[in-house]
């Protein structure tokens, strides 16, 4: 096996594409959050502020989804892991003039980190404003997904530098 296999941990000793084994570690707290953005026209989030959307409310919508989305993680990414995750949480938030950030959380007491339920959780609520408000705004943006931090388990706490 070569050197860039060993820091994959999805590569059994045959270099195949396995689920890594966590029967042998340790549960522990671990914790995650991560980001995504959906940038939109100004009228377009001024219509989701002012809950005037015919479909609803956007950001309790999305919120769900995002919620829902991280429980299934597993059932999304091969060789990721089912996870009983303690806590989900989802914060959107206007970014004036023309942005909502969503920031998710996740947590557990396990044997695997959650990073995937946070970034899934935050990708989902971004798609789900998409899907919402594409009628009335075909340009919408969905970037800056990321791992902002995590903490918990065997590689200790990682926080991204630019987390904005």
């Amino acid at each position: 096996m070569n050197d860039l296999q060993h820091t994959l941990t999805h590569l059994d000793a045959a270099g195949r594409a396995n689920m890594v084994d966590v029967t042998d570690k340790a549960a522990t707290t671990r914790e995650a959050q991560a980001q995504a953005w959906v940038r939109m026209q100004p009228s377009t989030l001024k219509l989701i502020q002012d809950n005037g959307h015919p479909k609803g409310d956007v950001f309790a919508v999305a919120r769900i989804a995002g919620i829902m989305a991280a429980k299934k993680t597993h059932e999304l990414i091969p060789l990721c892991h089912p996870l009983m995750l303690s806590s989900i949480h989802l914060e959107l938030s206007v970014v004036e003039p023309d942005s909502v950030r969503i920031v998710s959380t996740c947590r557990l007491n396990g044997q695997t980190g959650v990073e995937l339920e946070a970034l899934t959780a935050a990708s989902v609520a971004a798609l789900t404003i998409y899907d919402m408000c594409k009628a009335v705004d075909r340009g919408m943006v969905i970037d800056r997904i990321q791992v902002l931090k995590k903490q918990g388990g065997k590689s200790g706490t990682f926080v991204a530098g630019d987390a904005q």
